[in-house]
């Protein structure tokens, strides 16, 4: 049996229970709960291990970091062994499972998948294609280069992408925290402001067009899409019968 063959067979059961799935990983990512009505962060020792998906430390339910976060605050030094574990996790978990991840185990993903089922008129994405290399000068600049080379006296970087573009430090964590935390909404200001209005952006293309972040912006779907020729798991497309949807 060939590669192709066995990725269509383990992919088609996996494909019917693909929102089970998705809400299970997305419970187990964030599974400290409690933690949304105490408006604190959990900061265990789950907090040294990283998640697959991209899901926002500063989530008050986080089980664990998020890995393009635990990239950015630690690439530009050598001097931090850390940076290059989170380098071979990526690597490992993109050679084991590559865009599966983007489909069945990422928190953020899962919710585009949501808003996208609300009923209403959906536009096609055939013709943006060229916005999906976007994402990789995403990863390259705002996740490798940026908090590489414009680091502080201790070589730790500015984390770029999450502090200036990520949606899901909004939604996971700046809003929860706000909620509960007098302190922290006392504190939001135009920082919150700009990214709470990616947010919305986010939301209300979702609706529109299936997963427009992860297709677009997303730089660990960028970084898993490289790695996905050679997963374990992936797509088989048979051109005779797609239909170009």
């Amino acid at each position: 049996m060939d590669k192709n063959k066995k990725k269509k067979n383990i992919s088609k059961p996996l494909s019917r229970f693909r929102s089970w799935i998705q809400a299970g990983a997305t419970l187990l990512t964030n599974i400290h709960l409690p933690n949304f009505f105490k408006g604190g962060i959990y900061q265990g020792n789950g907090k040294a291990v990283c998640v697959p998906g991209l899901n926002c430390y500063s989530c008050p339910a986080a089980s664990g970091a998020c890995p393009i976060g635990a990239f950015q605050s630690v690439v530009g030094s050598s001097k931090f062994k850390f940076s290059y574990y989170i380098t071979g996790f990526l690597i490992l978990l993109g050679v084991l499972l590559g865009r599966f991840i983007c489909g069945f185990l990422c928190p953020f993903g899962w919710f585009q998948d949501l808003l996208h089922k609300i009923p209403t008129k959906k536009l096609s994405t055939k013709k943006l294609k060229p916005l999906t290399y976007l994402k990789y000068a995403v990863l390259l600049l705002s996740v490798i280069i940026l908090p590489a080379f414009a680091v502080n006296d201790l070589g730790m970087g500015d984390p770029f992408f999450c502090k200036y573009i990520c949606p899901q430090g909004v939604l996971e964590g700046a809003i929860p925290l706000s909620i509960v935390n007098e302190g922290i909404r006392s504190a939001l200001g135009a920082l919150f402001t700009r990214k709470l209005i990616i947010l919305i952006a986010v939301v209300v293309l979702s609706v529109l067009f299936y997963r427009p972040f992860c297709k677009w912006i997303c730089p660990l779907g960028a970084f898993y899409g490289l790695m996905n020729k050679v997963s374990l798991f992936g797509i088989k497309v048979d051109g005779h019968k797609c239909v170009s949807c």
